[in-house]
């Protein structure tokens, strides 16, 4: 949509005008949220209770942890979370609004809040289609109004916004109209308060792509979206209905000409009382006669059809009872939450752990309870024999949240295998993810934990996708004929961080780690031909090590090293993937001994990694993920996050003590808000590992049984596995001080390994770490102690 000049001073000064009103104030209002957690006073009740899921909406604001990110004209990367009302995994969430993605994405990403922004444009209780493309927008306006995606913004009281799980409050300050979000696993529930006014108004639009939108009686409003868009957008069905607790006394209808090239007069539609529109930006307002501290309750549903989502609004909220919803929906958390205790701690490290804890559980999303009507991948509705997740975003959470999942929910993990398998055989091919292909990981590290399912049957589309040059890898003939993935160096040499190229030596590496993983399920299953081949293209991260410099590096089609070549220069697509040669030298988890031969043994793995970590980052290209800086180490994306724990194997395992330790310290919480991440929680990925670290332990090859031990910042967590055997982790003399292991037992007996495996643990067990303020630099140093690697020590 384009403005004149007059318009935008016209839209300016209504803005100056309303924030005036706002600051007059002196209060918008005094009413009580039930169970709002942390919103109360006092010591919270449960663990429910420290759980804050504005946590990771805000970026971090100390410059030697940021580098020289973001690039001009973008907001440095938050964990780019919602603090919205959801349920576990679920795909409806009711959430706040304060990014005009309408209008431009500022971070490269369509995410729908960030906590800086000052000023509120809607609430969306999407389905599928949720974060910043959500529809419809959903938007309570005192007074007069505009047409989306000129939305009428509203500033809100931070001091007032509130979020605990399943629930989120704040006060539009310039409408004096208090918000409140809820959600059941089909609804989204928005309580309304309104101050006096004959004029206080609904506002309900879909988004660019447009629809139609229609008024039925006088308490309800339904649409549904015809533009084009993504399958998984669609899961929960393009058509929405929302229901109104009480009549409204007006109504009309809109829609935005977003091609129009006047000055703003002529370029929206609105008509009182025409019940109909179809268009861009189509939507409905209506108008309700309040008096102060009234509310209307609107209720929305999705679904394939209108009376599809009339139903799940029958079957999930038929009294449209916000309290009794509400209360349902901490009962679902605290179910989870309850499976995790920790004591001790600070008040702000058990925040930050049962809040990431809460964030650990954003995905995959479940997209049909066993019996719903969902879109499948071939986009065919159909009925859910079980209950039906959306895909794992395999590069993100694959390296973390979905051992966190085998370790809490073990029958969700069986239901997102099949979810992921039937998908496979409905799209010919198994999921992978963004980069790599890493759905194997899932697989694997399911069967080495004990969980039943029909691996050979997931194995068909495993294989299928690491053989198959017409499948989802990329440049997957050239992988197979020569071992490696090469670049193309465009005229001139690309300046850092070109988005341009193949990733070549990072996609070596990826597919490296998934084939050795490959080998492991092909060899359970008596495949010995297919264990042979696998493994030995699980070493072909070794033909993208340069030994000249020390680092993985690009090669061009002919095999020389791409050069120029610094490691400290980030790229998106040229040689690494969103990461420096720094970052991805690491990303062999499957054999790092292997890696730590090529570095010349274990003493000079030890150095390189002081290197990384302690190695200025001067990067000139700007990367937009590369934040959350310990030298050139970053927490912030994937590539490298598993990078602490690897002095394991180097047996210097206090280092990896004093590392997460820090990282645990610095990348969370510690800006001016509390709520600040090192860069996109993707999904869950970002907060899963703090959760793992906090608690100890962490999968650096999620593939494997194994375990790395860390740093615990608790002095006790008590671990009720989904099997229904507890495991603790116990910390004696504990403190920020006292970081360093001085010894262990495990089960009573000594343990002197930096590791464990699952087996271990599966029957129950207790790990008991004793610390101190000086490292013991014998414990875990025998290289006899070393966790498992594919290749032997030389």
């Amino acid at each position: 949509m384009k403005l004149s000049l007059a318009g935008l001073r016209r839209r300016a000064s209504a803005i100056v005008q309303r924030y005036a009103v706002a600051a007059m104030a002196v209060s918008v209002f005094a009413i009580g949220c039930t169970g709002a957690g942390h919103a109360q006073s006092g010591k919270p009740a449960s663990s429910l209770d420290e759980a804050n899921p504005l946590v990771g909406t805000a970026p971090l604001d100390r410059q030697e942890l940021i580098g020289n990110s973001p690039p001009p004209g973008e907001p440095l990367y938050s964990g780019m979370t919602s603090p919205g009302a959801t349920l576990p995994q679920s795909a409806t969430e009711a959430t706040p609004v304060n990014l005009n993605v309408d209008l431009s994405y500022p971070a490269g990403v369509g995410m729908s809040y960030y906590y800086t922004n000052p000023t509120m444009i809607g609430f969306t209780g999407g389905g599928s289609t949720y974060g910043g493309r959500a529809a419809p927008m959903i938007m309570p306006v005192v007074g007069d109004w505009t047409v989306p995606p000129d939305y009428s913004q509203s500033y809100y009281d931070k001091a007032s916004e509130k979020a605990s799980p399943g629930y989120y409050s704040v006060d539009l300050a310039t409408f004096h109209t208090r918000v409140e979000l809820t959600a059941t696993q089909r609804t989204s529930l928005m309580r309304f308060t309104f101050p006096a006014s004959h004029r206080s108004n609904v506002i309900v639009n879909l988004r660019r792509r447009g629809g139609d939108v229609e008024v039925v009686g006088d308490r309800t409003i339904r649409g549904v979206t015809t533009g084009s868009g993504r399958q998984d957008e669609e899961s929960e069905g393009p058509w929405f209905v929302a229901e109104f607790s009480r009549p409204f006394t007006a109504f009309g209808t809109f829609h935005a000409d977003h091609e129009h090239e006047g000055y703003g007069i002529g370029d929206a539609d609105v008509q009182a009382a025409r019940r109909t529109i179809s268009g861009s930006y189509a939507g409905a307002y209506v108008t309700f006669d309040t008096k102060a501290g009234e509310q209307v309750l609107v209720k929305i549903a999705h679904g394939h059809s209108a009376e599809e989502a009339q139903q799940r609004l029958r079957d999930e909220d038929a009294d449209g009872n916000f309290d009794r919803v509400h209360a349902q929906a901490r009962a679902a958390w605290a179910k989870l939450f309850d499976r995790v205790e920790v004591t001790g701690g600070t008040p702000k490290q058990r925040m930050l752990f049962y809040s990431t804890l809460y964030h650990s559980f954003a995905s995959p999303r479940l997209v049909a309870r066993k019996g719903d009507h969902f879109a499948g991948a071939d986009g065919k509705v159909q009925v859910a024999s079980y209950d039906r997740y959306g895909p794992v975003p395999f590069w993100d959470t694959g390296r973390n949240q979905i051992t966190l999942l085998m370790l809490l929910e073990p029958k969700v993990i069986q239901d997102i295998m099949r979810s992921e398998l039937d998908r496979a055989r409905e799209r010919g091919y198994m999921h992978t993810s963004f980069h790599g292909d890493h759905a194997v990981f899932l697989y694997d590290g399911a069967w080495q934990r004990g969980i039943e399912f029909d691996y050979a049957a997931a194995y068909e589309y495993l294989r299928k996708n690491a053989t198959d040059p017409k499948g989802p890898r990329g440049y997957l003939a050239e992988y197979m004929k020569n071992g490696w993935i090469s670049d193309i160096v465009p005229p001139g040499n690309p300046s850092p961080p070109y988005a341009g190229g193949k990733a070549g030596a990072a996609t070596t590496l990826e597919y490296a780690w998934d084939d050795h993983a490959l080998a492991d399920v092909a060899r359970r299953l008596g495949k010995t031909d297919d264990a042979k081949m696998f493994t030995q293209r699980a070493a072909n991260y070794r033909n993208v090590f340069d030994p000249s410099v020390g680092f993985v590096r690009g090669r061009t089609e002919d095999g020389k090293w791409i050069s120029p070549f610094d490691p400290g220069e980030p790229y998106y697509n040229f040689m690494m993937k969103e990461a420096s040669g720094w970052s991805t030298l690491w990303l062999v988890p499957h054999d790092v001994q292997g890696l730590a031969n090529l570095l010349g043994g274990r003493d000079a793995f030890n150095a390189k990694l002081d290197k990384f970590f302690s190695t200025p980052y001067t990067a000139k290209g700007i990367c937009r993920d590369c934040t959350g800086l310990i030298g050139e180490y970053v927490q912030g994306n994937q590539p490298d996050q598993q990078a602490a724990y690897l002095y394991a194997w180097g047996g210097q395992p206090w280092k990896t003590q004093a590392l997460t330790r820090r990282i645990l310290a610095d990348m969370y919480g510690s800006d001016a808000s509390g709520y600040g991440y090192p860069g996109m929680d993707d999904q869950g990925s970002t907060s899963s590992w703090y959760v793992l670290s906090a608690m100890g332990f962490y999968p650096v090859d999620p593939s494997t049984p194994d375990y790395i031990i860390g740093s615990p910042i608790f002095d006790r967590v008590r671990l009720q596995m989904g099997n229904g055997k507890v495991f603790e982790v116990v910390a004696r003399n504990n403190s920020a001080q006292n970081i360093y292991i001085q010894s262990a037992t495990l089960n009573g007996k000594p343990w002197n390994k930096s590791w464990f495996s699952h087996a271990d643990i599966a029957n129950g067990a207790t790990l008991e770490l004793t610390m101190g303020p000086a490292p013991n630099k014998a414990w875990g140093a025998d290289p006899h102690d070393a966790p498992p690697s594919m290749s032997a020590a030389q």
